[in-house]
């Protein structure tokens, strides 16, 4: 396992992204429209309105309460229902699909790099640059490097700072964020 996690710059939250895998691809899922760190800040939202983080629970979960839970000041995200709606989505695919232990996307049949994106994308809400992208961080920081992990992940699999997989401090996120304004700048310029 490498070094702990540095994904939102509050260690409580960053702690439970390390030790619970489910809550970081929570937090993947929510890595839309909003701040990386604010995405990432929502599992231990939900966790603390809990009373824990469980995946189980968030699938079983009654939907309008939990679209209550996540609608609560501070939001868990900045479209509280709709998001609700994919959280819980997720956690009944897992529970479904590898009986609530998220590892198993990446564990089950020591699946190759090209296995482990397909199981991400098969995921409600995951399409495939967020597949990607999750794909790089399990390998960049969570030491889940399946064989062909790389070519996978695609760009997100190189050494350029442009996504969460690469964020490991402030000056990380910084380089990250300059790569996404400048990614977003040529896309208008190219516009015209």
């Amino acid at each position: 396992m490498t070094a702990s996690l540095w994904l939102t710059g509050d260690a409580e939250v960053d702690g439970l992204l390390e030790r619970d895998f489910f809550a970081l691809l929570t937090g993947m899922l929510l890595d839309q429209q909003v701040t990386m760190e604010s995405a990432f800040a929502g599992p231990a939202k939900i966790e603390q309105r809990m009373g824990g983080f469980d995946v189980r629970r968030i699938a079983d979960a009654d939907p309008d309460e939990f679209t209550a839970l996540c609608a609560t000041p501070p939001a868990v995200h900045r479209f509280p229902g709709s998001m609700a709606g994919r959280v819980q989505a997720v956690a009944r695919a897992v529970v479904d699909e590898y009986d609530g232990d998220v590892t198993r996307i990446w564990s089950d049949g020591d699946p190759d790099g090209a296995t482990v994106l397909k199981r991400l994308k098969a995921l409600p809400g995951f399409g495939d640059q967020k597949a990607r992208i999750f794909l790089a961080l399990l390998a960049k920081q969570r030491g889940v490097a399946p064989a062909g992990w790389q070519d996978a992940a695609g760009a997100y699999g190189d050494d350029v700072p442009r996504s969460i997989a690469d964020v490991r401090d402030p000056d990380s996120l910084r380089r990250v964020r300059e790569t996404k304004q400048a990614a977003k700048a040529a896309a208008r310029a190219a516009k015209g």
